[in-house]
């Protein structure tokens, strides 16, 4: 039974490295991949503060892997306080009135 569950961890490790070799991603792939909570990137998604695909057409977000990276490398602001703090403000402009 041992040698049974070894090789069941081994087959969920390869499938883990196997979804690192995607060139898209959807939210579930870039949670895994970045570590980032659902929450925290469909924040960064509304204040388009993260790299994430724009077909009109489909309503799911998508992400390039390859953006994501760049992106990640740039040291980017993923601190909570950042986060509100621009969500606020973009509350805040859509709210004025217009002349």
């Amino acid at each position: 039974m041992n040698e049974q569950e070894n090789v069941v961890d081994l087959l969920q490790d390869i499938k883990g490295l196997l979804s690192h070799t995607k060139k898209v991603y959807n939210i579930d792939d870039l949670v895994k991949y970045t570590g980032l909570s659902k929450s925290k990137i469909y924040k960064l998604s509304q204040l388009k503060l993260i790299p994430a695909g724009n077909n009109k057409h489909i309503r799911q977000l998508f992400f390039n892997k390859e953006e994501i990276d760049a992106w990640l490398l740039g040291e980017p602001n993923l601190s909570d306080e950042f986060l509100e703090r621009q969500f606020n403000e973009q509350l805040l402009t859509n709210k004025k009135p217009r002349s």
